[in-house]
């Protein structure tokens, strides 16, 4: 009988887990350029005791979930600062641990300090993947191929300077890329690709999550019958065991 209570408990993990990834993938609909986290289904592992595999099976998780690289919808912003990766690829970031990372945000602001970051506050990395530090500028372009150019503030019409280039990456097709516990995309190793400056860029665009919230919101409604039909399962085997004693116990004189 414990045999059916301890599969019911693991119905009821899996479901808490998927439960916290749709709730992750909900938080982060709005948020630019975000990957949606998909489920890691795991696979079955068997209790071994004295050597000997029993028949309680439990679903684990293999490791790190991966993610959906589907594009998301682009918008056209007119903002000069907005930047969107065309196809397949990434920008570099510096996130508040220091290790560079990847990301399709592409939300930009100009520091106080000069220092390119996103709306998470994140730097912006170069090909030396040293954050990119533009002078007060009048306008800015930025090209598909990422070289950014300025107009430097109070310069004469017509002065155009180069004022960096934002490190780029097409990964290839081995590089397997994956979410860290800080949610930053690193490939499996915790490091990242090398630059290639193969991704294109459009100025003014803006990518959306690639989060779909209506279908999050009828997988958070199937976990939750699934996590109903598992408490169940439970009940019914408190009960059958009940019985089962009653059948077995001694009758009263």
């Amino acid at each position: 009988m414990d045999r059916m209570i301890y599969t019911a408990l693991n119905a009821i993990s899996v479901a808490r887990n998927e439960q916290l990834n749709a709730a992750q993938n909900l938080a982060n609909q709005n948020v630019p350029g975000y990957r949606r986290d998909l489920p890691n289904d795991g696979a079955a592992r068997f209790l071994e005791q004295m050597d000997t595999l029993t028949t309680r099976a439990y679903q684990l998780e293999t490791g790190p979930a991966g993610f959906s690289d589907a594009p998301g919808m682009m918008t056209n912003t007119g903002q000069e600062l907005d930047l969107a990766v065309k196809g397949e690829g990434y920008l570099y970031v510096e996130p508040a641990s220091g290790e560079p990372a990847l990301t399709r945000r592409g939300d930009l602001t100009r520091g106080p300090e000069g220092t390119l970051r996103n709306a998470a506050g994140e730097a912006i990395l170069g090909p030396d993947l040293a954050p990119i530090q533009v002078a007060e500028y009048q306008q800015i372009e930025i090209t598909d191929i990422g070289e950014i150019f300025i107009v430097p503030a109070g310069a004469a019409d017509g002065l155009r300077l180069p004022a960096g280039v934002l490190a780029t990456v097409v990964p290839e097709e081995d590089v397997r890329l994956l979410k860290g516990e800080d949610g930053h995309i690193r490939a499996a190793d915790g490091t990242v690709p090398e630059p290639n400056q193969l991704a294109r860029v459009q100025q003014g665009m803006l990518e959306a999550s690639n989060v779909n919230p209506v279908e999050e919101l009828l997988a958070t409604m199937e976990i939750q019958r699934s996590y109903e039909r598992a408490l169940k399962l439970v009940a019914s085997a408190q009960e059958i065991d009940e019985r089962g004693s009653r059948l077995l116990s001694a009758p009263e004189a």
